[in-house]
């Protein structure tokens, strides 16, 4: 008995009416569900979700929305098991699946953790101060605010949820609500985990909307704050983006289109070397992952022409042990692409890439074995190995790409050679190069990193831990130039500014401060009756600060300091050796200076201070000779929240704290800021 799919659509399930596509078990080719849109209001749901869940996000700090996609992490991560019969109906083996449901709730895990370092405003202060005049009373700084839009995202079917997750993980950690557009034939899969999302209540309302039929017409209502992300090929990509509204609108649009993703066999990596085996392990592992239906997955095999045909037996007995079938049978190491039709594309691209290549694994016509299934009504395809033996002439393995268990193999005479036939993909999402040799694996980075987003350099030393050729790591760009689409997700911190707007604020620094929660230096500073250090994470001011007693520094101090660290550099313990240095004396450490600093500003009773945490930064700007009277100011610069993690800890923030180190005429000789971890007044938080 099939279901039929509802949508998830301004802030209710609604069924679907009127036509729906059936979808089928990949594995059976039985109807398991039901999907479309008609009906759906487009524009009221891209509406709700600006204002209502865009809004509700937008009055959370990154610390929350941070704690947020945590919660919703566990929370999905309880839930995991279930997914799993739903993904082996897609034709995915149970690795397969650890990779789509298990990977992608480890996404939301990843950018959880970035919200210690994106702090406790709504927005997020980028980059340096720029100084933009002389006294240093007009400067500048970047913001990066949250769109007041919402992300569109149109995602491939070959990732269900990995797919979804990885998107949305950014957008609401930056504070955008997002609608996602599943591929309808494998959105069951999508949907299942939607449902489980909305009934958590973790998110707030508006901040997820689902939309499991076409989508044809969605994007003919966003606007300049909204952003759409694409996955799947390039020719419906450009289609999208030539969108009249997209374009009218400016709207960013981020496209990750499949490529002819190339590995590379090093001259080095002969047989019996265990790069030898490693490579042949990681050309196998890609093609069969997922039945070759992976953006990332290796299409072009590239080898030594000496090596040709070891590599084409080792390979190929590789592929011939490959058991397909039924993923939920013991022994199966490889399931069914997800659909007739995709049987049906595989097949016409093979036929294709046929007509210019040789294949010498497989065969289109001859019966293959399934194990647990019946061939005929599943949607099973076998391993195909093409070989070109002219890949500078015979182009076709450089344009056409077999979204399936299919690869070509291809030889070079030398590592230049290997470069320019990877380059002349035209642009993927990855590449890799299996190699021992040091400089073997310089030279092709360096050559073929414009022609990609991510290079994995593999051999022996990091074979065991690696993540592998086919595997992107959620705080890792994923993304390539050209043919791959020359949009780029994921990779942490930067993948943020996708849905930030990036805005450049000038002003005197106190208003600076005022405006980003930061202090600047050369803005107001304020003294108060009781120290910094007797003070709790919530009764501190930004820009609170302490102006410490003075120090005369002597050759003593120098030597002594000398002494006591061991760090005896000419400059500070030998006055004769400084002819043609910058320096007039013998001269004080700056790790002294900075330790002097701490001893003049420290109260050292116990207090809410728990701890020194760590230094951000350290600048030693002017010497100081002996003679020359330090002294510190010491300002609240920043404060970051820190969650409890247990009942029992103690509740704590972490405070930045400025520590400008000035002599006698006023002028900083150094400039520090270092981290404390403070104790919260309300222990309870």
């Amino acid at each position: 008995m099939s279901t039929n799919l509802s949508n998830y659509s301004s802030g209710s399930w609604q069924p679907a009416t009127g036509r729906t596509q059936p979808l089928h078990n990949a594995i059976t080719g039985e109807v398991i569900a039901t999907a479309g849109s008609e009906g759906l209001d487009f524009p009221a749901m891209l509406h709700y979700a600006r204002t209502v869940g865009g809004k509700a996000l937008r009055r959370m700090s990154f610390y929350e929305r941070g704690l947020m996609l945590k919660k919703l992490a566990l929370y999905l991560h309880e839930r995991r098991k279930s997914y799993y019969p739903l993904s082996y109906a897609t034709g995915a083996t149970k690795v397969d699946s650890w990779v789509d449901i298990e990977g992608g709730i480890g996404t939301l895990f990843a950018y959880a953790s970035l919200r210690r370092r994106l702090g406790n405003e709504t927005f997020f202060v980028d980059g340096e101060v720029v100084k933009s005049s002389k006294e240093g009373s007009f400067v500048g700084r970047h913001i990066m605010s949250p769109r007041h839009g919402v992300a569109v995202h149109i995602n491939a079917f070959n990732f269900p949820i990995w797919g979804m997750l990885e998107k949305i993980s950014v957008n609401l950690l930056a504070g955008m609500p997002a609608i996602v557009k599943p591929a309808t034939q494998t959105s069951f899969l999508t949907h299942a985990m939607v449902q489980d999302i909305v009934a958590s209540g973790i998110l707030p309302e508006g901040a997820i909307q689902l939309i499991c039929g076409s989508a044809r017409g969605l994007l003919d209502s966003v606007t300049g704050q909204d952003v759409v992300t694409f996955t799947g090929s390039a020719d419906t990509g450009r289609m999208l983006k030539s969108t009249p509204a997209v374009i009218a609108n400016s709207v960013p649009f981020n496209m990750e289109a499949d490529s002819l993703n190339a590995c590379v066999l090093g001259a080095d990596a002969v047989p019996g070397t265990p790069e030898f085996d490693i490579f042949i392990k990681e050309v196998h592992r890609e093609m069969v992952t997922k039945a070759g239906q992976k953006c990332t997955a290796i299409r072009r095999i590239l080898v030594p022409e000496n090596l040709l045909e070891d590599v084409q037996i080792a390979l190929g007995q590789a592929l011939a042990k490959t058991t397909i079938g039924d993923p939920q049978v013991e022994g199966v190491r490889m399931g069914s692409l997800v659909g007739r039709s995709q049987v049906d594309e595989v097949r016409a691209r093979v036929e294709e890439l046929a007509a210019h290549t040789p294949i010498v694994f497989g065969n289109l016509d001859a019966e293959f074995e399934v194990i647990g299934a019946d061939r005929t009504t599943g949607a099973f395809f076998s391993p195909m190995l093409f070989l070109n033996d002219d890949p500078f002439r015979k182009t076709a393995s450089h344009d056409i790409e077999v979204f399936g268990p299919v690869s070509t193999l291809m030889p070079y005479r030398h590592l230049d050679d290997a470069i320019e036939l990877v380059n002349m993909g035209k642009g993927s999402l990855v590449s890799s190069i299996v190699t021992a040799n040091e400089r073997i694996a310089r030279d092709y980075v360096i050559g073929s990193a414009p022609y990609h987003g991510r290079i994995l350099v593999l051999n022996d030393l990091c074979a065991k831990e690696s993540t592998g050729h086919g595997s992107p790591l959620p705080l890792l760009n994923h993304g390539g130039p050209g043919r791959a689409g020359g949009g780029g997700e994921l990779g942490g911190m930067r993948s943020l500014h996708h849905y930030l707007q990036t805005t450049a604020v000038q002003g005197h620094p106190t208003f600076l401060t005022a405006v980003t929660g930061q202090y600047h230096q050369g803005g107001r500073q304020t003294e108060k009756d009781v120290h910094i250090f007797r003070k709790h994470f919530e009764e501190l001011e930004i820009g609170e600060t302490v102006v410490t007693a003075k120090h005369t520094v002597s050759e003593a101090d120098i030597t002594n300091f000398a002494n006591v660290s061991g760090d005896n550099f000419y400059a500070h313990t030998d006055a004769t050796a400084l002819e043609g240095t910058i320096f007039t004396g013998r001269v004080a450490h700056g790790y002294f200076i900075l330790s002097k600093a701490a001893g003049l500003f420290v109260d050292a009773k116990k207090g809410p201070v728990l701890l020194n945490y760590g230094l951000d930064e350290c600048r030693f700007t002017k010497p100081v000779y002996p003679g020359m009277t330090i002294g510190v100011r010491l300002t609240v610069k920043e404060k970051v929240d820190q969650e409890k993690k247990s009942e029992d800890d103690v509740a704590k923030g972490i405070v930045k704290l400025l520590v400008d180190v000035y002599d006698e005429t006023g002028e900083t000789v150094a400039l520090a800021t270092i981290l404390t971890m403070v104790k919260k007044l309300n222990q309870t938080a």
